[in-house]
């Protein structure tokens, strides 16, 4: 039984049967028994139905964003967002399908690439961003000619079930995708399944590890987006007051859990002061309140359990010797916690080669760009990352000198449907989103014919 619990309040939403093993087979034979012929399904019929999910996502904006906020803690203005930013992604793949999936030539060669699908595709989600997590793997699910299947987080599954339903209702044939409401015990049993032709997981690194291990056992394809400890870098040439603004937004989005939220600030000795004091104040500032308000900057961590591993983190950073400003539990109901800035994080401790999946950002002083780009890139994550200068020179040395999979120049990191996202080292490997997302999990076909 799966129960969803309002981190708000603590009070118990809803609970959700578990699928026992015969449904899950029959769930199972019914996406292998779609996948055989909608493999063969134009790419104009799949275009379709991709832009009747996002007039049905449209729809459901407000019941769909509500029901974030209230199983997972996301700020109701956030949460739409989410939605409509699903929506988006619906139509890119739609209006783009068919430039994506057209055969390309090969230089020097007779003969094209085509892009065919694979089978069944299954994607384990993780609950930060409930809805976009899970379409970015949807969409180009369906258009490539695939299947899909979904195990979710346990704490969103009333989420899950709404994207089924949304699916459902624009006229989806039976088997495309499905929500499957298993626990993570479960998952390496399907991977090893025939049927199942690959898998796609964002989450922890020891979720990643798992899944990797069971895809590498059965021998599939595995795309994995795992975490991060994001780099904001702050240069003497850069905007000091907007680069501290951008960097409290950059930290506190989604309540600090992001995957690509910047968690370490890494500033040149010249600007350092004026930055932290800029930045250190607006952390402190930043409201955390019912998600429901408009008012507030932040809701609650996801769950208590959340909290809790955050508050434990940073308690093993003051025993290293580092200093914490805010970061404190609320008074309350709710598993809120404070925006906090932590200082003096020793390069050796614990905390300085983990993420902190919370509001809590680290910041350190470096002496120049050399220094910058070696603090960035001494942990083990290569996610994304956020570099603020007005020198051409430092741009493309930061470009090619920092170790992740993305980079934003003068602005917070973003996904989007038109660009790849991923990481490198134990971020990860593969790319979501963009025609490199879709291709990701297809037959990429070498067609060869005689001159």
């Amino acid at each position: 039984m799966f129960r969803s619990i309002n981190p708000a309040t603590g009070d118990e939403i809803a609970s959700y049967p578990e699928l026992t093993e015969d449904e899950v087979e029959a769930k199972v034979a019914r996406a292998a028994a779609r996948f055989a012929n909608w493999r063969f399904s134009p790419v104009a019929e799949r275009t379709s139905l991709l832009e009747r999910i996002a007039e049905e996502f449209d729809a459901r904006i407000e019941p769909m964003a509500r029901m974030a906020s209230m199983e997972m803690g996301k700020t109701i203005i956030s949460a739409r967002a989410e939605v409509q930013k699903c929506a988006s992604a619906f139509r890119y793949y739609a209006q783009n399908g068919q430039e994506f999936l057209t055969p390309q030539p090969i230089a020097g060669a007779n003969g094209e690439v085509h892009f065919l699908p694979l089978g069944p595709i299954l994607a384990v989600m993780p609950w930060n961003f409930p809805f976009w997590q899970v379409i970015r793997f949807v969409a180009p699910t369906i258009l490539a000619g695939n299947v899909g299947l979904l195990k979710h987080a346990s704490i969103v599954q009333g989420v899950a079930g709404m994207i089924e339903e949304a699916v459902i209702a624009a006229g989806a044939p039976d088997g495309l995708f499905q929500n499957l409401a298993i626990k993570s015990d479960k998952v390496s049993a399907l991977i090893s399944d025939d049927r199942i032709a690959a898998v796609t997981l964002t989450g922890s690194e020891g979720a990643g590890r798992s899944v990797a291990q069971a895809a590498g056992k059965a021998l599939k394809k595995v795309v994995l987006e795992l975490g991060g400890s994001d780099p904001f870098i702050v240069m003497p040439s850069a905007d000091i007051d907007q680069a501290a603004k951008v960097a409290v937004t950059a930290r506190i989005q989604n309540s600090g859990q992001s995957c690509i939220c910047a968690k370490r600030m890494i500033v040149h000795a010249e600007v350092y002061d004026a930055f932290a004091d800029k930045f250190v104040a607006g952390m402190l500032a930043a409201k955390a309140g019912d998600p429901m308000d408009a008012g507030s900057a932040m809701g609650p961590l996801s769950s208590f359990e959340q909290r809790q591993t955050v508050l434990s983190q940073l308690e093993e950073a003051e025993a290293s010797g580092a200093k914490l400003v805010g970061g404190k539990a609320l008074p309350g109901k709710g598993a809120y916690i404070s925006g906090g800035v932590l200082t003096g994080v020793p390069a050796d401790s614990a905390l300085a080669h983990e993420e902190i999946f919370g509001p809590i950002a680290m910041l350190f002083k470096v002496a120049n760009i050399e220094e910058a780009i070696a603090v960035a890139n001494a942990i083990p994550f290569g996610l994304g990352s956020s570099v603020w200068t007005n020198d051409s020179t430092e741009e493309a040395r930061f470009i090619a000198g920092i170790e992740a999979g993305m980079i934003a120049v003068n602005e917070m990191l973003a996904s989007m449907s038109e660009a790849p996202f991923g990481g490198i080292k134990r971020s990860g490997h593969g790319r979501e989103l963009g025609p490199w997302g879709l291709h990701e999990f297809m037959n990429i076909k070498t067609v060869l014919r005689a001159e």
